[in-house]
């Protein structure tokens, strides 16, 4: 799935407004988060992972405020952000701060030999192009436009959050379904219910459509016919909702999940699938090995799912922040490729013949093709 997973470059992005911290990166050419309890707020560079330093060169008292009044607007090539002024004391230009740098963006004035930090943020909603960065004073407002790298998409507000994403998802995924797939329903169900609410999709519980259908739990089906015959059904499942757009699909965890066998994955390649997986590693560099070990082991949701999105811990009240990640990472999955959400279409209107990501042309028979999916096998 080499071109259906092409994932950003790595960066740390934290929200201070949620109680748990996102930190994105790369692995080969997929997609991973990584979530964890909350930390202090720190930025990113090349060699790893530093505090914030106050501003080089000037010797004061710094404080912050979280206050700040902005206006925010979206001109195509160019956005721009209004910070009011009203009551700070600032004389002039030398007294204003101005750092943009990739996804990130400090302001700082100072006022009376100290420093207030009017924004500080380094999860802008989208890259911008920092030398072309300009800001000027306009009465009481100072007044920052900053350069879009993508003139095409439309910022629904300065910076990355849950309402954001929510507002900006829709341009991107064009209609598309999405997939919660992973290790637990419940958290499959609780996240999928986040996003369904967010984007105005129809939320699918394929767990409760297979009971509807069978009259019984998914326990004592599983006890009573074992696991692949429930994935057999759920895949039956699948395979109906695969047509539809606009839904966002909760299904099984576990084993007995139609996720979990190689071969049953054809219909979820419809849409875009993100595996949630909980681990026990406590920071960045652990989490890229286990994923790694993962991917090396043929792991079925590394290999076959759009993006991985990995939790430390559980806590059902914290599902809109698994979600936003959720979010964040399709983001820059689709920007890396704006095609993909054509070409799930196209995948559709073909059949859904098992030959994502390399599409064959019409006619395509997969029960006599050499490279026909793989028999089912469950992950290690």
């Amino acid at each position: 799935m080499a071109s259906a997973a092409a994932s950003a470059s790595s960066m740390l992005c934290l929200s201070l407004q949620n109680p748990t911290k996102t930190l994105h990166f790369s692995i080969k050419t997929h997609s991973f988060h990584f979530l964890k309890p909350q930390l202090p707020a720190f930025r990113r560079y090349s060699t790893g992972v530093t505090p914030i330093s106050p501003l080089r060169g000037i010797s004061c008292n710094c404080s912050s405020t979280n206050t700040t009044h902005y206006e925010f607007s979206d001109g195509s090539s160019e956005v721009e952000l209004r910070l009011q002024l009203g009551g700070q004391d600032v004389l002039s230009a030398k007294d204003i701060f101005v750092d943009a740098d990739g996804t990130s963006l400090t302001v700082k004035v100072q006022q009376a030999g100290s420093i207030i930090t009017l924004i500080d943020t380094n999860s802008l909603f989208e890259k911008i192009k920092p030398a072309e960065t300009i800001w000027y004073i306009d009465d009481d407002q100072l007044v920052i436009s900053l350069k879009k790298q993508d003139p095409n998409l439309k910022w629904p507000d300065i910076m990355e959050s849950w309402e954001s994403l929510s507002a900006g998802s829709m341009q991107l995924l064009k209609g598309t379904s999405i997939y919660i797939v992973g290790d637990s329903t419940e958290i499959n169900q609780k996240v999928a219910r986040e996003l369904a609410v967010a984007l105005g999709y129809t939320p699918l519980v394929t767990k409760e459509l297979l009971e509807t259908f069978a009259k019984q739990t998914v326990d004592s089906w599983v006890v009573a016919e074992g696991s692949d015959s429930v994935a057999e059904a759920e895949s039956a499942i699948l395979e109906s909702l695969s047509s539809h757009v606009r839904a966002v699909v909760a299904t099984l965890g576990g084993s007995h999940g139609a996720a979990a066998w190689t071969d049953k994955w054809r219909h979820l390649y419809s849409g875009f699938s993100i595996w949630l997986s909980q681990t026990e590693a406590t920071d960045e560099d652990s989490a890229k090995e286990e994923a790694r070990r993962h991917i090396e082991d043929g792991n079925v949701g590394y290999t076959n799912a759009d993006v991985v999105v990995k939790l430390q811990g559980w806590d059902a009240d914290h599902a809109k922040s698994v979600a936003q990640a959720s979010l964040s990472a399709l983001k820059r999955l689709i920007l890396s490729d704006k095609k993909l959400p054509g070409k799930k279409s196209l995948y559709i209107r073909l059949g859904c013949r098992g030959d994502w990501p390399n599409i064959k042309p019409p006619g395509w028979d997969p029960s006599n093709a050499a490279d026909a999916a793989p028999p089912a096998t469950l992950p290690n």
